[in-house]
């Protein structure tokens, strides 16, 4: 799936959240990379229509979610920042929860993603309540659910904040793997300069406004930069 944000501004009261936007996701990995407050969490509220889009336009291989809200919101699995797990669930029962508003079955959901579960280490968690799991294994049942319905388009909002070293490159290799084997298009919000690999594409997002969109080994060379963080430091000097 290739999502278009074409002139996309969004207010709060005064505030500007996002300021005249635009950047294209085609399938592949792409790092939005920002401080809190850059406006991060509005644009992934814009694309799932949890806030109400008031001006520029967010198109889904061309159309709109008012166009066809049912049929883009069915390709798309999210990951929030807020955890929206049922904690006295069990991981299969919060699985095949999901599954049913799919129309998918238990039995066809955990055989889709039972590789997924093995490599998580969630298969002998099934019949673990959620509240008993950490939260790094909480965050990894949060990526087994969204990937249920085999969807085209991945949000992951701050997927790895205040999680162990061990889950988030877990986390990280895991959703790497899948955007290039399975073509999907993924956005990855993340304040943390080491999740930004040079393969990937970046987004660089700052005070609401984009700084930088391009693979992020062109962006290095471009701005002669040798890491991420000096890229992040020179654009936002450029920025002000």
């Amino acid at each position: 799936m290739e999502i278009a944000v074409q002139a996309v501004s969004h207010q709060y009261g005064g505030h500007h959240a996002l300021d005249n936007i635009n950047l294209c996701l085609k399938p592949g990995l792409t790092m939005l990379l920002g401080p809190n407050g850059a406006g991060k969490s509005t644009l992934f509220a814009l694309i799932t229509g949890l806030q109400k889009l008031t001006q520029g336009s967010i198109t889904f291989d061309g159309a709109t979610l008012s166009q066809s809200r049912t049929s883009i919101m069915a390709k798309m699995g999210v990951v929030f920042q807020q955890s929206t797990l049922d904690i006295d669930l069990s991981v299969k029962q919060n699985l095949s929860y999901f599954a049913s508003l799919h129309g998918i079955s238990t039995a066809s959901a955990l055989s889709h993603i039972q590789g997924l579960l093995d490599e998580l280490d969630l298969t002998s968690k099934l019949n673990t309540k959620i509240r008993n799991l950490n939260g790094g294994h909480r965050r990894r049942v949060e990526l087994a659910r969204c990937l249920i319905h085999k969807p085209s388009l991945l949000l992951l909002d701050e997927p790895t904040v205040g999680l162990d070293i061990e889950s988030r490159h877990l986390i990280l290799r895991v959703v790497q793997a899948l955007a290039h084997s399975q073509n999907v298009s993924v956005l990855w919000a993340t304040h943390l300069f080491e999740e930004v690999k040079h393969n990937n594409n970046l987004i660089v997002l700052s005070k609401g406004q984009v700084l930088a969109h391009d693979p992020c080994e062109a962006l290095l060379a471009k701005y002669h930069q040798q890491d991420i963080e000096h890229l992040w430091q020179h654009l936002i000097q450029e920025g002000c």
